[in-house]
């Protein structure tokens, strides 16, 4: 498929977005090593250590790309050791494994919140060591902070809710919608949902139920909107899902009652499922994030401040040097001009044997 005008210039302005970012890191001298790397906060000296701590597994963002690309550009600047973590949505756990990056004598945390209130008490027990703290992804609610990195999320709402009043507005069969918003305790969640209802509150759409998905879990996110179906069957015209695995959840529960016409649905991080499902006509939306540029950009700012080298940003929120990626709306129409342009996932990737036909209909080829 050819990338059309307007296709390239809206990923040649996020991809631009993301390199003008991370030239936005101003370091001074080189950065060097001390030991080799290592998986597990375990190491004999931790001087030269950063410790990636990330919050859940359920969205597959996390291991598939973020840790991947963090550790990935860590080893380009020198030989430090990554001490890396995963909570699985437990805050108690993210606390005792900052803890243990800590006692392992991690320089620098780079630390994406279960919970970002819960998280402060990691941020202050970092500083009282004198050790900086970057907030990745999602913004912690408090503690002095040495950096913030993650995307313009109140634009993902405004992004994810603008499709999808045009999309059902154009399907006609109805105006009520179902919301399925993500966890209570993430706080880019409330930033989604409040982008999301400045565009809905001004439409025409009506708002039947409004669920926070507890964990972002894809399950609970199904047991609800099921539950929904049942009160209010035909009625619902579309379901905002706020990202890729609780529209998952949503399409399962939809298809299960063999809801039809089918509703619109959302989703955010171009999961491949999530791509997938669009091509299929399942999933109208996701929301595409260049979490490479996120990851690499968190990984230079850690070595520049485990050096103590001073660092920089585009703006401040809070007080906290920030950087915000731009996201990008992906449909069917441009999946090729973003995510495949981008290297994110590949048409082979997308296009397996069971997709096959749905991708030679879209073009996608």
């Amino acid at each position: 498929m050819a990338m059309s005008r307007s296709g390239r210039e809206v990923l040649r302005k996020a991809l631009g977005r993301a390199a003008a970012a991370v030239l936005a890191v101003v370091v001074a001298g080189s950065a060097a090593g001390c030991t080799s790397p290592a998986p597990s906060p375990s190491v004999s000296d931790g001087s030269g250590a950063i410790a990636l701590l990330l919050p859940e597994a359920k969205t597959a963002r996390y291991e598939t790309f973020d840790r991947p690309f963090f550790e990935a550009r860590v080893a380009e600047l020198g030989d430090y050791d990554v001490l890396y973590a995963n909570a699985d949505q437990d805050a108690a756990k993210q606390q005792q494994q900052a803890e243990s990056a800590l006692a392992a004598g991690a320089g620098v945390l780079v630390l994406d919140p279960v919970d970002a209130n819960a998280a402060v008490s990691i941020v202050r027990s970092a500083n009282a060591k004198g050790v900086p703290v970057v907030s990745y992804d999602r913004l912690i609610a408090g503690g002095d902070l040495a950096y913030y990195i993650s995307f313009d999320n109140e634009k993902v709402g405004v992004l994810q809710a603008t499709a999808f009043v045009e999309a059902v507005e154009a399907a006609g069969e109805g105006t009520g919608i179902l919301m399925v918003n993500g966890s209570p305790t993430d706080s880019n969640a409330a930033l989604f949902r409040r982008g999301a209802h400045s565009v809905i509150d001004e439409s025409g759409l009506q708002v039947l139920a409004e669920y926070d998905t507890p964990d972002w879990s894809p399950d609970k996110a199904q047991d609800w909107v099921a539950g929904q179906i049942a009160q209010y069957g035909d009625e619902i015209a579309g379901v905002y899902a706020a990202n890729d695995g609780t529209a998952g959840g949503a399409v399962a529960a939809l298809k299960t009652a063999d809801v039809d016409p089918f509703p619109i649905v959302t989703g955010q991080d171009a999961e491949l499922t999530a791509l997938q499902r669009i091509v299929t006509g399942d999933q109208h939306m996701t929301v595409y994030k260049a979490i490479k540029p996120q990851a690499e950009l968190a990984a230079e700012v850690a070595v520049a401040l485990l050096h103590g080298e001073e660092v920089t940003a585009p703006m401040k929120i809070d007080g906290v040097p920030t950087t915000l990626l731009e996201p990008v709306t992906v449909t069917v129409d441009n999946i090729v001009e973003t995510v495949v342009a981008d290297g994110f996932w590949t048409v082979d990737d997308i296009c397996t044997p069971q997709y096959a036909d749905a991708c030679a209909a879209a073009g996608i080829e």
